[in-house]
């Protein structure tokens, strides 16, 4: 198999040949178009001797030179400097001084190298013309459309970047919040002196292990994702005991599905953080499922409706960032639904898997 480094590499000689190609095809298509729309206008009065044939394939080879100069000119210089900055008087200016240029030098190697025809300015005048104006716009034509196409690849590099930056600012928001609500889960556990705290603390450092190693990932298997939610869980049951009815469903049919990680971990944080306290006979279900790539998951717990909650500073960061993340990864792939609705908070989320 091919490491990286190869493919990257056969994908630029790939690029490369992909773009001398293009110019070669410009270049016949230049060539040979003014031979075919000046077939009468081109050709020779007389029949042409073996050395007059010679003399007329190198005024015409030098006659390529040039304009494959100006199309270079014109590519480089001529349309960065002045047609794209509005400087139309210089570009004509000098589009007309490139024609004459072009006429003038043509004239000259013609009395050189064929001396026994006559010149005849008209002839001269139709041929270059219709050449330089065909090099003219081809070159445009290929600059305008290489410049949009590398200005939207770099719009898009631009845009993959942002999302990636926001991506890690948001995760960075959800991971000192989950952390802030296991600690204290340790910290009732020490008061209470009970025996499941070592476990508790083992839990915590694989939790740990998950957040420092795994989420480093654009994503993860959602066996690895599933696993560090029911730990989560795991360590919210030993802190409430049979004080919260908590009911947990998780059906995984392959364990090769990949999600982004800590996606879900926001709204069961949600759903302790807001269903339990001043609450009278606390529930909270979890539901999660995977099926045909799909993934549908179900969060509902009892809220007290005539509670004015004071929110502290954290409050609703985990589910606004997680909405945002899902939007930025999943787009229309995925389906949130949140709401509130007879004592009973209910959050539903379907996307697919495989995007």
């Amino acid at each position: 198999m091919q490491s990286a480094k190869e493919k990257i590499m056969t994908i630029n000689f790939s690029k490369k040949w992909i773009k001398i190609s293009l110019h070669i095809f410009v270049w016949v298509v230049l060539i040979t178009l003014p031979y075919i729309i000046n077939l009468n206008r081109s050709r020779p009065p007389r029949p042409l001797s073996n050395d007059e044939e010679t003399q007329f394939l190198r005024l015409n080879f030098i006659n390529y030179f040039y304009l494959i100069a100006v199309f270079y000119l014109n590519n480089k210089v001529l349309i960065p400097s002045f047609f794209y900055k509005k400087r139309y008087l210089w570009y004509g200016l000098l589009f007309i001084g490139c024609l004459l240029l072009s006429i003038t030098i043509h004239s000259i190697l013609f009395r050189i190298l064929l001396p026994d025809f006559n010149f005849n300015l008209g002839r001269t005048l139709w041929f270059n013309t219709s050449s330089f104006l065909l090099t003219i716009a081809a070159s445009t034509a290929f600059t305008m459309i290489s410049d949009r196409i590398k200005e939207e690849k770099r719009s898009l590099q631009r845009e993959q970047e942002n999302m990636k930056t926001e991506l890690s600012f948001l995760r960075s928001q959800i991971s000192p919040h989950f952390i802030f609500n296991v600690l204290n889960n340790i910290v009732a556990l020490v008061r209470l002196k009970s025996s499941e705290l070592e476990p508790t603390v083992m839990k915590l450092s694989g939790l740990m292990q998950y957040m420092l190693y795994e989420t480093d990932e654009e994503k993860v298997s959602i066996k690895t994702e599933t696993e560090y939610l029911q730990a989560y869980i795991d360590l919210q049951k030993q802190r409430f005991g049979k004080k919260v009815a908590i009911k947990t469903n998780i059906e995984i049919e392959s364990e090769f599905d990949e999600i982004e990680p800590m996606l879900l971990i926001p709204f069961i944080e949600n759903a302790f953080k807001h269903g339990v306290a001043m609450i009278e006979t606390p529930q909270i279900f979890i539901d999660l499922k995977t099926e045909d790539e799909f993934l549908t998951f179900e969060v509902r717990n009892k809220f007290n409706e005539d509670e004015n909650e004071i929110k502290d500073g954290a409050s609703g960061i985990g589910l606004a960032n997680v909405s945002r993340r899902l939007n930025l990864l999943y787009g229309k792939n995925h389906h949130l639904k949140i709401e509130k609705k007879e004592g009973w908070f209910n959050v539903n989320l379907s996307l697919k898997l495989t995007v």
